[in-house]
C-alpha cells in the first residue's frame, strides 16, 4: 500500500481546523443517538466550512457532520478542500463513517489531512499519533492525524470514471 504523507498545514489552520470543529459540535441535533459530532473542512481558497450531525426520528434521514460540511462547503461553490478536522463527545478520536469517507472522496485529494481530535483537546497538552501508530491503540486524549487515502484506501474517486473500459 502506498502511504500518503499529508500536504503540510500551517500551524495556525490546523489551530483553526480543531477550534472550529470543536466548535461545530454545538450545532449538534443529535436527540437520539445523545452522540455529538462536528467537523470542519479547509477550503482551498482558505475558507473554514463547519458541520454538525443532524438526527431525523426517520434514522435514514440523518446526515453526518462530515457531509454536512462538504454539502455546505460545495453549495457555496467550493469544491477543492485541503485539510479536515473532526470531532465527538468523546475522548478518544473518532473516524468519519463509510459514506462520508465516499463522499469527501469525491472532493479531497488523497493526501489531505484528517485530525481526529478528541472531545478533551487542549492545544499543547494533547498527545499527537499518526494513524499508523493509532490503530489499535488506546487513543484516549490523542490527537490523530491520517490522510484521506490512508482512511480510505483503494477509493474509488471521479478519475476512475475517465479510465479505459475494455471494449465488448
Amino acid at each position: 500500500m502506498v502511504p500518503f504523507p499529508p500536504r503540510p498545514l500551517t500551524a495556525a489552520q490546523r489551530s483553526t481546523l480543531i477550534s472550529k470543529a470543536l466548535e461545530a459540535r454545538n450545532g449538534s441535533y443529535s436527540p437520539y443517538s445523545k452522540f455529538r459530532v462536528g467537523a470542519c473542512l479547509l477550503a482551498e481558497d482558505g475558507s473554514y466550512i463547519p458541520g454538525a450531525n443532524v438526527e431525523s426520528a426517520s434514522y435514514g434521514g440523518t446526515i453526518c457532520a462530515e457531509r454536512t460540511a462538504i454539502v455546505k462547503g460545495v453549495s457555496e461553490g467550493k469544491r477543492k478542500y485541503v485539510g479536515l478536522a473532526v470531532t465527538s463527545d468523546l475522548v478518544t478520536a473518532i473516524t468519519p463513517c463509510g459514506i462520508c469517507r465516499q463522499v469527501l472522496r469525491e472532493f479531497c485529494p488523497l493526501d489531505m489531512p484528517i485530525l481526529l481530535v478528541p472531545a478533551s483537546y487542549a492545544e499543547g497538552k494533547t498527545k499527537l499519533s499518526n494513524a499508523a501508530d493509532a490503530e489499535g491503540a488506546d487513543t484516549t486524549d490523542t490527537l490523530v492525524e491520517t490522510t484521506m487515502g490512508e482512511i480510505l484506501p483503494l477509493s474509488f474517486g471521479p478519475a476512475d470514471l475517465e479510465k479505459p473500459r475494455q471494449s465488448r
